[in-house]
């Protein structure tokens, strides 16, 4: 672990290892929802309408979307300290995505899109391109923060050039990909 001086001040700040926890964190996320995409989902399940759960999902990432424009446009105006808290915001609701992803592919079978010519060949283009776009930004958006808390603002900025587009495109096709299939739950 190296140590740097913060910026304008004098007091040492020590680097830390994120890479172990950002590899653990991503193994875990992607490994458990690759497994959940195999599973059944749960028969006789009647608590709630677990239908419910993908318009929760479509609107985290909608409110993801609208928190990366916001972070987007306050480091654009060199405001650091509202980007933080948008990038902060994104990653809550990117969160909150998930907990409802998993419980919806957990309590619910797999459901299969009825649409057919150009919107089936759309809808499986966006599906696939935003489950392997998905799949890369849990590492990105995690290093690009663990730069970011280490103060290595160039490593931050040359990683965040692919973060940011790839996490605005998951959480848009996140929405359409709701909208398109919506009718098939």
């Amino acid at each position: 672990m190296s140590i740097s001086k913060q910026d304008g001040n004098e007091k040492p700040f020590k680097k830390r290892n994120y890479k172990p926890m950002i590899i653990i964190l991503s193994v875990v996320l992607i490994g458990a929802i690759g497994i959940l995409a195999g599973l059944p989902g749960v028969e006789d399940f009647d608590a709630f309408d677990v239908t419910i759960l993908p318009l929760m999902n479509a609107i985290f990432n909608t409110f993801t979307f609208a928190f990366l424009i916001g972070a987007l446009i306050a480091i654009l105006k060199r405001n650091v300290t509202v980007h933080r808290r948008f990038i902060y915001a994104a990653f809550v609701s990117t969160s909150l995505f998930l907990v409802t992803y998993v419980s919806f592919h957990y309590l619910a079978p797999s459901t299969s899109f009825g649409g057919e010519g150009f919107f089936k060949g759309f809808y499986y283009f966006i599906l696939i391109s935003h489950i392997i776009l998905a799949a890369t930004i849990v590492p990105l958006a995690l290093t690009s923060v663990a730069r970011a808390w280490n103060r290595d603002y160039i490593g931050h900025r040359k990683i965040v050039r692919w973060t940011m587009p790839i996490w605005l495109y998951v959480s848009l096709t996140g929405v359409l990909v709701y909208i398109l299939i919506s009718p098939y739950y």
